[in-house]
Formats: structure tokens, sequence, C-alpha cells
């Protein structure tokens, strides 16, 4: 899976089941302070895209995610390593 492609993913994601704005989905967007995701809503996010990508992705590596690129390239260090 491409950059571009969980990024594609991640985008559809917010919108469908967090109801942001498609436009508010910026790479540099802060998913607390811009989005409104709370800790709960992380952990949605986090089983939503192992569902997609079929990567684990640990709670430890999520903890310093803020912004949407942050997940990116988590999600993208993931798929490398395996």
């Amino acid at each position: 899976m491409t950059e571009q492609e969980i990024r594609d993913q991640l985008s559809e994601i917010l919108v469908q089941q967090f109801e942001i704005q498609a436009g508010d989905v910026q790479p540099q967007a802060h998913l607390y302070d811009d989005l409104g995701i709370d800790s709960i809503d992380a952990v949605d996010l986090i089983v939503r895209l192992k569902e997609i990508t079929g990567l684990r992705i640990p709670p430890e590596d999520f903890k310093n995610v803020r912004t949407v690129e942050d997940v990116v390239q988590v999600v993208n260090s993931l798929a490398v390593d395996t």
C-alpha cells in the first residue's frame, strides 16, 4: 500500500466514520485540535485502519501521532516492516 493509498483510506475513514468534512482532512491537520478526534475515536480509528490494511497497529506506535500525516507515516512504516 502506497502512502497515497493510506492517505486516501484514512481520509475516507475520517469523513465517513467520524463525519469530518473532506476539506478539513489535510496532512497537517491535528487529529485532536483540528478534527475533534478524542481518545476513544483514536482507538476506533486504529481498529478501522487494521481492518483495511491488515496491519496490527500497536497502541504505543500511535501514542505520538498528532496529525493526519503522522498516521500515514506510522501505517506506512508498519507496512514496510512487514
